[in-house]
């Protein structure tokens, strides 16, 4: 997330506090991680409705960390792990603004998130980060996943440039069912199809 984070948080003296503790200590995320929803509040975080202020402080704190490569990979693993859906989130997040110190290394936590029936947790997961580094039958799948958990594909990064053909003919037989069944299509499947209405046999 580009935006400057913390210039939307409210004024919370412990996120200081605990950021400063993460830069001296890196380890003291562990303990900082679980709770920050407790010292900070679980609301929309303002101006940005799909995060909430835990989401935003998580973020903060793994950025505080001075790690890179497979060093941070193991730490978003294990904070991942062991977190409850919230912590999951929050790493999920933090994930597009790591990348330039993590590459592809965190793929396979995109890919367990995009494998729960947590539609918070899949629409975390399929940010900048996944947009990125999954390739195209993952991006697909998981474009798929959303349609069927009824995510808004608004929410996931990079729709307009990585949909091609065969998402469209998987849309399209997606589209199909359901019309056949009586059942209404999400609407934001339709401009996929036009787009790659050439590319695709009806």
């Amino acid at each position: 997330m580009s935006t400057d984070l913390r210039a939307l948080l409210p004024a919370i003296d412990w996120v200081d506090e605990a950021l400063a503790r993460v830069r001296a200590d890196p380890a003291a995320i562990r303990l900082l991680f679980p709770v920050v929803g407790r010292h900070c509040g679980r609301g929309p975080l303002p101006d940005e409705s799909r995060w909430t202020v835990d989401d935003a402080v998580r973020v903060l704190l793994l950025t505080s960390l001075p790690y890179q490569g497979q060093r941070l990979a193991d730490e978003l693993t294990a904070l991942y792990r062991s977190g409850d859906a919230a912590e999951r989130r929050g790493v999920l997040r933090g994930l597009a603004d790591l990348e330039p110190r993590l590459g592809d290394l965190a793929l396979p936590l995109v890919r367990d998130a995009v494998a729960t029936n947590d539609s918070r947790l899949i629409s975390a997961a399929l940010g900048e980060y996944a947009a990125l580094h999954l390739d195209a039958d993952g991006y697909r799948q998981a474009v798929l996943k959303c349609v069927f958990t009824g995510i808004p594909l608004a929410d996931v990064a990079g729709v307009a440039g990585r949909a091609d053909g065969e998402l469209a003919r998987m849309l399209a037989d997606f589209a199909h069912e359901r019309t056949a069944a009586g059942r209404d299509v999400p609407v934001d499947v339709w401009p996929i199809l036009e787009s790659h209405s050439s590319s695709r046999q009806d």
